[in-house]
């Protein structure tokens, strides 16, 4: 018995010394670790309100809840980040790039441009005098003219009575010789020769159609009457160009316009002969910026004796010898950057090792070729997503992130605030600046909106088969979008990235026979098509849609046209769940 008190007072012993040689060691290292994770984070957040950062603990100015370390989520990224899965960076082609410090290509900038007429060599071919076209001579636009080629035989009335007073006055030029040289005279105002006078004067007939002959050489650009047609005197019958030169007119960007003088060298390529480069010089500069695209023109004036160029055709200029603002810039692709208003956003990298993103506001300098200078924002060494940048930025949206629609990043509502007493808020409360596009375009779109509405009927009747022929429609509609119709590169950049994610979206539904699957598909081209109207615009009212019990109750929007709430993720099982979140005008 006293043996096993001796253990026992032994073991109480030990367990006592070393508590106190531990222990309160241990005790320290852990607060003194905590300090330090506070201390290198440096940012808190609220729990029900992440989209308020702090740089030190305290209340939420909100709903003054304690703040909590914004590393501490569940995931161990920071508010402001969101992780995409390895297969949907797979799906939508998502690239990322790193950024670099180097020198712009040989210092040259590359402008985008069109060949147009030369309006200096076009001329107009008028008429003269009143009458009716006998006959015209020119059967189509494009023919090739001389200059003194009959063009068209006209009968008039007026030109009739003139040729009888010629005649009369020619007998009585003794007598009344300034009545004579009065007749003549105004014979030669309608531009009749003095051979054709003085024949009318000799024969003493009367003709009683004319003939119109080119004045200048070129091809007929427009015709603008047909035979038979009345004509009064001075209009105009054909329009004329000589194409031995012409225009090449080239947009410049308003940050651009302090790299270009007149008399500067330029070299002009085209896609119908990629082997030969056209050299010229800067001809005439806008003195007027064009305040709906920022742009202004530069021409230049390219020799065409070998009709080498086109009006219409597209071509491309390179200015070598620009002066840069650095030696050494960071440059960018241009497919990188979204622009929302004033805004310009990239995605960055934050980790390595995994698809962790996060949204980085930048300020952007001169672009140079398909590149942009980046005069703050980025570093050296910073990998950003150059390609798949929408399907980025839809990723951000629908997890509540900071994105280019999401400015403050507030987190979709669940649904459960006012229980909560919190105060609900919305994910679109900075909306996309919209552009100025033609009503043409907007038209096109609307067509894949229609297409789209009957994609989203389909999933509330939980009609799989009918959602992937709706599907089908979209994507043919989508196809038919002419981006031409689109004016400036800005609307160009939007369109080509959207209509990217559309087509993935939609194709994945189309090739999924299983609704939930579609369902979430369905979720994605919602997202796109949704920033396509904001950017866009179609000159109707949408409403823009949330259920918080969607995808597992992460959250689903998707649009409609009317303002009652139809829900498309739970068909007949729960078709009323959910709310207006936005109203796209």
């Amino acid at each position: 018995m006293k043996k096993y008190r001796f253990y026992i007072g032994t073991l109480l012993v030990g367990l006592f010394l070393g508590w106190f040689l531990f222990g309160n060691s241990a005790n320290e290292n852990t607060a003194h670790n905590h300090a330090e994770t506070v201390e290198k984070s440096q940012i808190w957040t609220c729990s029900m309100h992440p989209q308020i950062t702090q740089p030190e603990a305290g209340d939420c100015p909100i709903c003054g809840m304690d703040l909590i370390p914004a590393e501490s989520s569940a995931d161990g990224l920071r508010v402001d980040q969101f992780k995409l899965t390895e297969n949907a960076m797979a799906l939508a082609n998502i690239e990322t790039s790193i950024v670099g410090n180097r020198k712009a290509e040989n210092n040259a900038i590359k402008l985008s441009g069109k060949i147009v007429e030369n309006e200096e060599a076009n001329a107009v071919q008028v008429s003269y005098f009143s009458g009716r076209i006998e006959q015209l001579n020119v059967s189509f636009t494009g023919e090739e003219v001389q200059k003194g080629q009959l063009l068209a035989t006209i009968y008039s009335p007026e030109l009739y009575a003139a040729q009888q007073e010629l005649i009369t006055a020619a007998s009585l030029k003794e007598l009344q010789p300034a009545l004579y040289e009065a007749v003549r005279n105004k014979l030669k105002l309608w531009k009749l020769s003095e051979s054709q006078i003085n024949e009318i004067e000799t024969s003493g007939k009367v003709k009683e159609n004319f003939p119109v002959y080119a004045t200048v050489s070129g091809t007929v650009s427009e015709k603008l009457v047909e035979e038979g047609n009345h004509i009064n005197q001075g209009q105009p019958l054909l329009k004329i160009a000589n194409l031995s030169t012409v225009w090449a007119n080239f947009d410049v960007y308003e940050n651009q316009i302090n790299r270009f003088k007149k008399g500067q060298e330029i070299f002009v390529i085209t896609n119908a002969y990629p082997n030969k480069v056209f050299k010229s010089k800067v001809d005439f500069i806008d003195p007027v910026l064009d305040a709906k695209t920022r742009t202004l023109k530069l021409r230049v004036v390219l020799n065409n004796k070998d009709e080498v160029f086109k009006p219409g055709m597209f071509v491309e200029a390179k200015i070598k010898g620009i002066t840069l603002s650095k030696e050494e810039v960071v440059n960018i692709p241009s497919t990188a950057v979204l622009w929302t208003g004033k805004r310009s956003v990239v995605y960055l990298k934050a980790n390595p090792n995994e698809p962790v993103f996060e949204m980085l506001e930048i300020t952007l300098g001169n672009k140079i070729g398909d590149t942009y200078e980046v005069l703050k924002g980025l570093n050296n060494g910073d990998e950003i997503v150059t390609n798949g940048t929408f399907t980025v930025d839809a990723a951000a949206q629908l997890q509540g992130k900071k994105s280019m629609m999401n400015k403050e990043g507030v987190k979709t509502t669940t649904g459960h605030e006012e229980h909560l007493g919190v105060e609900k808020s919305t994910s679109f409360e900075n909306k996309n600046e919209r552009l100025n596009v033609s009503k043409g375009f907007q038209n096109q779109l609307k067509a894949v909106f229609e297409e789209y509405i009957k994609l989203k009927n389909a999933f509330v009747k939980d009609d799989s088969n009918n959602v992937i022929l709706a599907s089908k429609r979209l994507l043919n509609n989508l196809s038919k979008v002419d981006m031409k119709l689109l004016t400036d590169k800005e609307g160009h950049a939007h369109w080509m990235s959207l209509e990217k994610v559309i087509k993935i979206a939609a194709t994945s539904i189309s090739k999924t026979s299983n609704i939930k699957g579609q369902r979430n598909h369905f979720k994605q081209l919602s997202s796109n098509i949704a920033v396509a109207l904001e950017v866009f615009g179609i000159n109707e009212k949408v409403y823009h849609q949330f259920c918080p019990m969607a995808d597992n109750n992460n959250g689903a929007y998707w649009l409609s046209k009317e303002e009652k709430v139809i829900n498309p993720y739970f068909g007949a099982a729960m078709l009323t769940c959910g709310e207006v979140k936005q109203v796209i005008e």
